[in-house]
């Protein structure tokens, strides 16, 4: 089922017993995002009339993780990389798919759901991204770290500069994730290269914060 289309569903939030109209939003992982008319609630369904099987999804974030459950059709192939959204007990959340474990300490990249057990994932509307800092001299030795938290849809731009607190920094490299798909390199390091925070596993950068090398 594609985005924007319409389906008549029941609405947990204003019509929990007759259905709503309600507009697809997004269909990632086997359920519908929906967003109902009437009340403007957006919550997650099955599609209409279609059989779903239950399945564990284990949620990475922040160097935290806690379980959950999604459902979804049986015979419908998903792979690492691919979103959804998930219901936890504070809100929805979109997750993308780093593992699928079909087995005990089997896991796979690619499979249908009726074969999987569980769902490994991390949250992607919020990241955390490890950015490297050079100091403008040059010094190798007198690097420093920074773990920067970002919405995970945040450009990070090769030659671009970034402000974040007290912290400023020109973007020279960027690492991507082994789940991002769409780039032409694990590396990008061309002036205008970029790349979204959810796909970037670590930033290279010089450090342009005033008093950053004061110490030195």
């Amino acid at each position: 089922m594609s985005q924007h289309e319409r389906v008549a569903i029941a609405c947990d939030s204003c019509s929990p017993d007759e259905p709503t109209v309600h507009e697809v939003l997004s269909s990632g992982g086997g359920l519908l995002t929906l967003r109902c008319t009437a009340c403007g609630h957006v919550h997650k369904e099955a599609p209409p009339d279609e059989a779903t099987v239950e399945r564990t999804v284990v949620v990475s974030q922040e160097g935290e993780s806690f379980t959950t459950t999604v459902e979804a059709p049986p015979d419908e192939t998903v792979k690492v990389g691919e979103e959804f959204v998930v219901d936890t007990d504070e809100a929805l959340m979109a997750v993308r798919i780093t593992d699928l474990e079909t087995a005990p300490e089997h896991r796979v990249k690619e499979a249908a759901v009726e074969e999987i057990s569980t769902f490994w994932t991390r949250a992607v509307d919020n990241v955390r991204v490890n950015v490297t800092l050079h100091p403008k001299d040059g010094g190798g030795d007198e690097t420093r770290s920074l773990d920067l938290g970002v919405p995970g849809d945040h450009t990070f731009t090769v030659g671009e500069t970034e402000e974040h607190g007290d912290e400023r920094f020109t973007v020279t490299g960027l690492v991507i994730r082994d789940d991002a798909a769409g780039y032409p390199d694990r590396t990008l390091d061309r002036r205008r290269d970029s790349a979204i925070a959810k796909d970037v596993k670590r930033v290279y950068a010089v450090d342009e914060t005033t008093d950053a090398w004061s110490a030195w």
